[in-house]
């Protein structure tokens, strides 16, 4: 008799079909989370619908990618070699919007994938030493955090349904018979002896009638519908089904839209079967050092979470987390964020969905996850997909942002909940002061105009500045202790 060594759940690898429909499920659980960034980082550069898909189809492409280096490891230095779904963190929408607004087009564009680029490496190099940063986020300060970039992301929702603040759907417009006095005062002040006084320099009408764009009922009526769709598939559905009743109200939604002519399927036929995502899409990246900072800030963020979130996968999965592991997995987030940026797509974490549809099917295999990684690949290949994304009128995915951006700062309460604030007072201090801060650049979106100009894509995120406030009022109130255990906890209940 020969002796067999016993394959661990982790390295088993199922039969090819059972492999495919598992990954499958994994794609389709992370799915309407994946394009959810590049359409709103997209169009918050201004870009062409065009640019817009090619975003989205980058982002599937670059997450397969992480996913099989992150989940199958590449040497001992890459990979947590757990069953593992990497996505675009939600964590880093709202500095990359600042920064966007800021620096619209494909200039800013450069200088977005140049600051994500230099992030990454930040974090491939700070990895080894985020253990030892875990005493600066213990739950009332990770709640904290993902309450505020739940909340900051419920406007990107709530103006998909109604119509942006600006731009063409707009609450007001301009009257055409102020602009076309205001043409007549020109014409007259220009004419030769003319004794009108020039009109000043930038001086137009302000917009004061109500826009039929904005908030229109079959609009309201599309996102509704979406998020009924969502209710009952989560109140009627069982597992796999329940755990994606988002993407399927997205689809209902879009069923609804192509009936009532709101969706345009040409940008769709026009885009290719098969296409390579090229590397540098918009141009060579730029690197601005306050651009830099703020996204490197962001994924220190986002390691301290990864950290809890492999701590809590490998309790699920019955494979202890060892610290070369724990490095490995987090240089990995670094390594996916460079090759996102080298690829014009986001900084990139494990999705907490994910990891609960490992606790929902029992299959801890990480060459399912690695096979969802191949999916995602073949779909960023296929343009198709990403225009057919792109085609989506914006009420259908503010139904669904309503859900998915609530639910991420319903997270946030949920880690919150298991805070002490009866017996330590300080904590409510904590999150009542941050979370205020955090607000500021929503309520007051102007506040650092006497400000330097350089510093605003720092402070113009409310995610960074909550971020800081509950770091430096939790050390300064409670003190720093290490508590592995509790960062485990507070990832467990995640869900971005």
């Amino acid at each position: 008799m020969t002796a067999t060594t016993a394959v661990h759940p982790v390295d088993e690898v199922p039969a090819a079909p059972k492999l495919l429909a598992l990954g499958l499920q994994h794609v389709l659980v992370m799915y309407a989370g994946a394009i959810a960034v590049p359409l709103i980082v997209g169009r918050a550069l201004q870009l062409s619908p065009n640019d817009v898909a090619f975003l989205i189809s980058a982002d599937l492409f670059a997450c397969g990618i992480v996913t099989i280096l992150q989940a199958f490891g590449a040497t001992q230095w890459f990979g947590i070699r757990l069953p593992v779904m990497m996505g675009v963190t939600f964590a880093a929408v709202g500095p990359m919007v600042a920064i966007a607004m800021a620096n619209p087009g494909s200039e800013g564009a450069r200088q977005l994938f140049g600051s994500v680029m230099a992030a990454g490496v930040v974090a491939m190099l700070i990895a080894p030493l985020v253990s030892r940063l875990l005493r600066f986020f213990p739950p009332v300060v990770t709640g904290t955090i993902i309450l505020v970039i739940g909340v900051s992301l419920m406007r990107i929702g709530i103006n998909w349904i109604f119509g942006n603040p600006v731009g063409p759907t707009a609450p007001t417009v301009v009257d055409p018979s102020h602009s076309e006095w205001l043409t007549t005062v020109d014409d007259l002040a220009s004419a030769p002896g003319g004794t009108v006084p020039p009109i000043p320099p930038g001086l137009s009408p302000a917009p004061s009638l109500p826009n039929p764009l904005y908030a229109t009922l079959g609009d309201l009526a599309i996102s509704a519908a979406v998020l009924v769709a969502i209710v009952l598939v989560a109140r009627f559905g069982k597992g796999f089904v329940a755990n994606i009743s988002v993407l399927l109200g997205i689809v209902v939604g879009s069923i609804i839209a192509a009936f009532a002519g709101k969706v345009t399927f040409d940008s769709v036929v026009e885009a290719d079967w098969f296409a390579f995502v090229t590397p540098f899409h918009f141009g060579l990246p730029l690197f601005d050092p306050v651009m830099v900072v703020t996204m490197s800030l962001v994924m220190v963020v986002v390691l301290i979470e990864s950290t809890g979130m492999f701590l809590a996968l490998g309790d699920l999965t019955g494979r202890k987390v060892t610290r070369p592991m724990l490095s490995a997995g987090l240089r990995t987030d670094g390594l996916g964020t460079l090759i996102g940026g080298i690829f014009n797509t986001f900084p990139y974490t494990s999705f907490s969905q994910n990891v609960g549809l490992v606790g929902v099917t029992g299959v801890r295999s990480r060459f399912v996850c690695v096979a969802g990684g191949g999916i995602l690949i073949v779909l960023g290949l296929v343009p198709k997909m990403g225009a057919l994304v792109e085609a989506l009128p914006t009420s259908v995915l503010g139904g669904a942002g309503i859900a998915m951006f609530g639910m991420v700062a319903a997270t946030g309460i949920r880690i919150l909940s298991n805070v002490d604030f009866a017996g330590n007072r300080n904590s409510l201090l904590v999150v009542a002061i941050s979370l205020g801060i955090g607000m500021i650049p929503l309520v007051a979106p102007d506040f650092s105009q006497w400000m330097p100009a350089e510093i605003h894509p720092l402070i113009e995120s409310g995610i960074l500045l909550a971020t800081f406030s509950a770091v430096v009022l939790n050390a300064f109130l409670n003190g720093t202790t290490p508590d592995a255990d509790a960062a485990r906890k507070a990832a467990a209940m995640a869900d971005h």
